[in-house]
């Protein structure tokens, strides 16, 4: 009944296994792939007929989870699995990023790769498994996909690469690094990185590419048993070059004049005129019956922009704007732009600009994450927004994008590696980036400006981070030109989107992005150095702005104090049915946040509402010491003596004898209830009940009166 193919190999110590055949067969591709104990199953399926109405790859990637791959039961009220998660969607992003430039300009097939995790040994990662099972569906399919690829996660563990490290290596790591690529060269890279420098970087991505040629062999060997017929390239039904040739003649040298313009919104409505008075001789219509398909004619005038722009650079070194190759737009960099915000900035730079604002909280504002590997906790949030005004449109406005998700991701990263740790820094941290304009590189604006507003928060990072993106024209030969810095139409023209974030020390995150089918390590290199002389010099114009973080959180932010109190008596705190927690927070108005090891976090604008909230917890959880001095109030006059509230609701007893250092018949002559005093702790009966005493404190000053000895009485006495 099966007709199934098996590969197996080797990879960093696990057997990695390639099965198809059995499952999923009505798909175009379907691989089931493992690694360790953990399994994914990649179908990959393409419409047979293009659709003639879209001028794009109408590519879809799915990275899904599911619970029963972990043994777990989905929460929630419908116990199953619901939107895709964040971490879903950047999975879903980086099987798609490597993939998408593989496919051919003419194939415009609605396409879908679904990768569903089918079981997870918590060792051994699903994403980096997906990437490679999706490559060889795709190998397999039949559809016209120029790979395969391959992918690897890589470490730098005690000075050494590691590829596809354990969790335990993952603790440990310096780094954690994803790369893509083919037989060729590299395609995508993903990392976040602990400051480390650009040949360490470098050196890692050139692992993890070494890493990955043994799976591109495994899934060339497997699709040389069981691939599928090739699809047949479809006809065109129009004259590729005559179309070529008349949009030249009706647009190029209209396009050149455009392209001299150095503001962006004149620069594009002068191309968009230009483009649609060609479309109106070149398109097929009534009046124009031996026109051309609309698709055709709009990829045929996009390839004459990137032409007209690619050939310019590389012939003048001068790009759209005016600039050389090195050069960074001009910047402003400016702090404390919002007055009732923690922490706020505005960075701009050329035509993008990113207004960014901190938030300070306490722990009940951590974002809880419920994942495959476990459920936790994350101190600090940075969220993304793009919305269409930042680049003269109009356009949905509603929940955040796969894009939108990706660049707040990417930001994070940066700034991750430089946060405080939660115990010298108790606060949670929510940055929000909306990015106001947008000509190239919003995501590397949000590194700049969470920088920024996270120092004017007050937040002790350890050094600004800031980040720059560069971009690749690669012609025939050698002519090739890196980039520093690009704007919007060098990203969509150029053959790379190369970004790169750090501090004057080493980097903190890089993502790459290829268009063509991949790079060398040499143009790597080149462009790792230009980003360093371009984020030094972004760094110097954001220290005009603050040098480092404030010596204290906004006035604005809430005061927390933490401390410990006796595990023990954390049930004491709480109360039956968080009773008396909560009567402290409403009377304080502080957050209180309690930890099974004892320790509190008391969170308050107020310093006031801080104490008290403080000094309550403490009289709770405090034991009384021997010795030392308290506050008192008397709460009950007795005939052997007074019964005085010193530490929360902890009450002693003051013996007649201890009032004063003279006989007193009746208690009440001396003391009345709600009366203020001072006393000492003096021990405890045998039930262990507080001894108190009045007499050897000073009831004014509070400092404890200290007998002197009889040979300095007599002495002074005569």
């Amino acid at each position: 009944m099966f007709n199934i193919y098996t590969k197996k190999i080797d990879l960093a110590g696990r057997e990695l296994t390639f099965e198809t055949g059995k499952v999923a067969r009505q798909a175009d591709g379907a691989i089931v792939a493992s690694f360790g104990g953990t399994t994914v199953l990649v179908t990959a399926v393409g419409q047979k007929k293009m659709n003639p109405d879209v001028d794009f790859f109408p590519l879809t990637v799915h990275y899904q989870e599911k619970a029963f791959a972990a043994g777990k039961i989905p929460g929630g009220f419908f116990k199953r699995e619901g939107k895709p998660s964040e971490h879903e969607t950047l999975t879903s992003r980086l099987i798609d990023r490597p993939i998408r430039p593989l496919f051919p300009d003419w194939f415009k097939n609605e396409t879908q790769v679904l990768a569903t995790v089918l079981s997870h040994d918590l060792v051994n990662d699903a994403d980096i498994l997906s990437i490679n099972a999706a490559s060889a569906a795709l190998t397999i399919s039949g559809m016209p996909f120029m790979g395969p690829i391959g992918a690897s996660r890589v470490g730098y563990v005690n000075g050494e690469y590691v590829l596809n490290p354990t969790p335990e290596q993952k603790a440990q790591s310096k780094l954690d690094l994803v790369v893509a690529g083919t037989k060729e060269g590299v395609l995508m890279v993903e990392s976040m990185a602990e400051e480390l420098s650009e040949e360490i970087m470098l050196g890692a991505v050139m692992f993890g590419w070494q890493g990955f040629q043994g799976v591109i062999d495994a899934i060339i060997e497997l699709a040389e048993l069981c691939a599928k017929d090739p699809w047949d390239m479809p006809e065109l039904g129009y004259d590729a070059k005559e179309l070529k040739s008349k949009a030249a003649d009706l647009a190029r040298n209209g396009l050149i004049e455009a392209y001299k313009l150095t503001v962006k919104q004149d620069r594009t409505n002068a191309i968009n005129e230009i483009k649609e008075a060609a479309k109106a001789q070149l398109v097929v219509s009534e009046e124009n019956p031996n026109g051309f398909p609309s698709i055709a004619v709009a990829g045929t005038l996009k390839k004459l922009e990137a032409d007209i722009v690619r050939n310019d650079i590389l012939d003048t070194g001068k790009r759209i704007d005016g600039r050389d190759t090195k050069t960074v737009r001009p910047i402003i960099a400016e702090v404390s732009a919002l007055p009732r915000a923690h922490g706020s900035a505005l960075f701009t730079r050329g035509e993008t600009q990113a207004f960014v604002v901190a938030t300070l909280g306490t722990g009940q504002d951590e974002q809880i994450i419920d994942a495959l590997e476990g459920e936790y906790r994350e101190p600090f949030m940075l969220h993304y927004n793009f919305p269409p005004y930042s680049v003269g449109e109009t356009g949905r406005v509603g929940a955040p994008g796969r894009r939108e998700i990706g660049h707040g991701k990417l930001a994070w990263r940066a700034i991750r590696p430089l946060l405080p740790s939660k115990e010298a820094f108790p606060y949670t941290m929510r940055v929000v980036s909306e990015i106001t304009e947008s000509n190239g590189s919003s995501s590397m604006a949000t590194v700049c400006g969470t920088s920024l507003a996270l120092m004017d928060a007050g937040v002790p990072m350890a050094k600004p981070v800031a980040g720059i993106a560069m971009g690749l024209i690669k012609e025939e030969g050698d002519r090739v030109a890196v980039l520093t810095d690009i704007l919007g139409d060098e990203d969509h023209l150029g053959d790379m989107d190369f970004k790169v974030a750090g501090t004057k020390d080493g980097i903190t995150a890089l993502q790459m992005d290829i268009k063509i089918t991949s790079i060398t390590e040499s143009i790597m290199k080149q462009a790792l150095a230009q980003a360093q002389e371009g984020r030094i010099h972004i760094l110097g114009e954001m220290g005009k702005a603050i040098e480092s973080s404030r010596g204290e959180v906004n006035e604005n932010a809430p005061r927390i104090t933490a401390f410990k109190i006796n595990p023990e008596k954390i049930r004491e705190v709480i109360g039956t049915g968080g009773k008396v927690i909560r009567e402290i927070t409403e009377t304080t108005g502080a957050k209180i946040d309690l930890e099974d090891d004892g320790t509190v976090r008391v969170a308050a604008v107020d310093a006031d509402a801080a104490k008290k909230a403080v000094d309550w917890i403490m009289g709770i959880a405090a034991e009384p010491e021997v010795g030392v001095i308290y506050n008192g109030k008397v709460v009950k006059i007795v005939d052997f003596g007074a019964f005085v509230n010193f530490m929360g609701n902890r009450d002693g007893l003051v013996h007649i004898s201890q009032i004063e250092n003279r006989r007193i018949n009746n208690v009440s002559d001396v003391l009345s209830e709600g009366q203020e005093v001072k006393v000492k702790c003096v021990g405890f009966d045998d039930r262990g009940k507080v001894k108190l005493s009045m007499k050897v404190v000073n009831q004014e000053t509070g400092e404890e009166i200290i007998d002197e000895p009889k040979e300095e009485a007599q002495e002074q006495a005569s």
